[in-house]
């Protein structure tokens, strides 16, 4: 990103005002609830969209893909993997100060708890920027490359509304995260803020799940397929290195394909199993592990997510992040903060070659791994600390790290297994611990996806842990399974019919106060009666199934004459237990804003006015409509998860 320009403020969102609903002083008075949730009919887009587009938004490498609705079953893909990183390491030292590099960034939305429209990143040179401005210029890239491909490849003109946009996030993203990939997408141009339907959030597991729908026998690698030969080692080893090999072999063969086939129904993996069987999907990207539980519906092929998607930051970073924690403590952890500050070009070529020589590790591999140390690093470590990084590595002691003369670190197997281990462990106990769950009882099939799925290690550690349970099956491009899932979620967004509530939500009210019921300290009266504040009306609970276009009701009237405007705060908890917002575990999480149109002329200032809200928990994202109960005018509404 050469000089990166940040637009204007103007250019932002502003955030909603916010304001404590506790003792109802928000400018609402809640009437009675309707029941929740209430089934409403959910009906396909209207807007006949000529292509989808899908951008699949990685943490290590990204890429998009798309397709016409003409011509469902042909996805044309484009991959983009380390070439920011390569161009920024082939810089001139001079010619580096005038770029900004941002690495491994979308990890940084995970992590951030409070995550905001402000929320800053910082290059390598040590610069900050608005993240919202470094993502919109990601997907402003994305964009101008895929409609210019879209372009070259139909035989009519199409106009910017005729495409439909399809952003995928990491299924344990919250909301906040999931808005603000929403709202980088509104500044770098996909879609108008006034066109939001345009534009689709897919979960990284459920596009993976709803691409292996269409997989053909011979598309998939079945790890649990162990056939008996004499010579086989008695732990398998030689067999895994043998298999593996294959797989990674028809997995490179797959990548020079831009242009796939899927099948107009469901594949004949399928084909063995019945209506009501589970399989997981397991989706080990760069810098998470997302996991979700399905369950078919036959004929029809629609699925029906049977827990609330589960994960975290196990991703393949996680790797390196570990091979950063071996240098720190082998060269200390102040010299290594101080060259990747001054040196930040030296240390990607650094993070370059581990890379590259990371992919090689295997189980079984009985040779050390040879990583370069840039000139730049041994230099700069004899002027910092005033000896040779070779008597670093004999003074700490780490007989798993050795030193070439050639100016290399060697990395034994057991150094390398040091490496992987840690990241491997934590997905294998968190997929051993989902399977003990009772919704998740019975799977029959385990998919692994996602960039990391192609790593060895990971393939024999799960297959270890897991095969005598259940089949584990990797599709053959399995890089790019997200991203085909993607292009299908955009071509039919109501395949999955049933999804599982990550969260409780809700907002806080008032009700008549029982003596012996309610806490004291709860008590406010007004008006000569008695009411208990903070109570959470709850929208929906916690790992609480709700079907594609189930909807909840609330009725909400101004709190007087003329106002405007209502603001409902949001308030939310992991678990489904929690009686009033201020209950350990419960926090203000967004806000529901209703813009008020004028009365009608002639309304009694004294006439009780009513505004219905209608969310839907079903979907991605939460949505929130409103209507104007006596005019059945629609009502302005938005529910905003990133001003909290």
């Amino acid at each position: 990103m050469d000089n990166l320009q940040i637009p204007g403020e103007s250019s932002s969102v502003p955030p909603s005002p916010s304001c404590s609903p506790s003792r109802n002083d928000c400018g609402i008075a809640p009437l009675t609830p309707s029941p929740s949730p209430g089934p409403a009919p959910r009906p396909r887009a209207a807007r006949p969209f000529s292509v989808v587009v899908a951008i699949d938004f990685g943490t290590t490498s990204s890429g998009y893909a798309f397709s016409f609705t003409q011509d469902p079953e042909t996805i044309h893909m484009m991959r983009f993997g380390f070439a920011a990183r390569d161009s920024y390491h082939d810089l001139d030292p001079e010619e580096a100060r005038h770029w900004l590099y941002f690495d491994k960034f979308k990890m940084k939305i995970h992590s951030i708890s409070d995550l905001t429209m402000e929320t800053e990143l910082e290059a390598v040179s040590g610069r900050r920027v608005r993240a919202i401005e470094v993502f919109a210029h990601a997907l402003r890239f994305f964009r101008e490359h895929a409609l210019k491909e879209v372009k070259d490849q139909s035989s009519s003109v199409l106009q910017e509304n005729e495409v439909r946009w399809v952003i995928t996030v990491p299924a344990v993203w919250r909301q906040p995260a999931k808005q603000f990939m929403r709202e980088a997408a509104y500044l770098a141009g996909l879609v108008s803020p006034e066109s939001p339907d345009q534009l689709l959030i897919a979960l990284e597991p459920e596009a993976a799940s709803i691409y292996c729908r269409k997989l053909r026998m011979h598309q998939v690698i079945d790890l649990s397929a162990r056939p008996i030969a004499n010579g086989t080692d008695v732990d398998g080893s030689r067999l895994f290195d043998s298999g593996f090999r294959q797989a990674r072999e028809q997995l490179r063969k797959a990548r020079h394909s831009r242009t796939f086939l899927v099948e107009s129904g469901t594949g004949e993996l399928w084909s063995e199993m019945q209506t009501g069987d589970r399989y997981m999907v397991v989706d080990c990207g760069g810098g998470t592990v997302d996991l979700t539980v399905h369950q078919i519906e036959q004929p029809q092929g629609t699925l029906k997510e049977l827990y609330k998607a589960s994960g975290g930051p196990y991703g393949a970073v996680g790797v390196d992040l570990a091979f950063e924690a071996m240098l720190c403590h082998i060269f200390g952890a102040d010299f290594i903060e101080s060259f990747k500050a001054k040196r930040p070009a030296a240390w990607v070529d650094l993070s370059i070659a581990f890379e590259a020589r990371k992919r090689t590790a295997a189980p079984g591999r009985a040779n050390a791994i040879n990583i370069s140390l840039p000139f730049s690093f041994i230099d700069f470590y004899k002027r910092h600390c005033g000896q040779s990084v070779e008597t670093a590595l004999r003074r700490s002691n780490m007989n798993i790290v050795k030193w070439s003369s050639q100016g290399m670190l060697r990395l034994t197997p057991e150094a390398m297994n040091e490496l992987f281990q840690p990241t491997i462990n934590n997905i294998v106990k968190h997929i051993e611990e989902l399977m003990k769950k009772q919704e998740v009882q019975g799977v029959r099939f385990l998919f692994l996806v996602g960039g990391f799925a192609e790593s060895p290690m990971l393939q024999q550690a799960v297959q270890g842990a897991l095969g005598r349970s259940c089949r584990i099956i990797i599709p053959q491009d399995v890089g790019l399974t997200i991203l085909k899932g993607a292009v299908l979620f955009g071509l039919d967004p109501t395949v999955v019919r049933v999804r599982r509530c990550p969260l409780t939500y809700g907002v806080g009210v008032l009700n008549r106060f029982v003596a012996g019921r309610h806490p004291r300290d709860k008590l406010l009266v007004k008006e000569g009666r008695e009411w208990c504040t903070d109570i959470l009306d709850r929208f929906v609970a916690a790992d609480q199934s709700v079907a594609l276009g189930e909807v909840v009701r609330r009725s909400y009237t101004p709190a007087r004459p003329g106002q405007r405007k209502i603001i409902i705060n949001i308030y939310c908890s992991a678990t489904d237990d929690v009686v009033y917002i201020t209950d350990p575990g419960v926090r203000k999480c967004g806000a529901i804003t209703l813009d008020l149109p004028e009365a009608p002329v002639g309304t009694p200032a004294t006439e009780r006015r009513e505004i219905r809200a209608t969310m839907q928990f079903g979907d991605t994202e939460i949505k929130v409509t409103a209507v104007d109960v006596a005019t059945n005018r629609s009502v302005r509404a938005a529910i905003d998860f990133l001003s909290n």
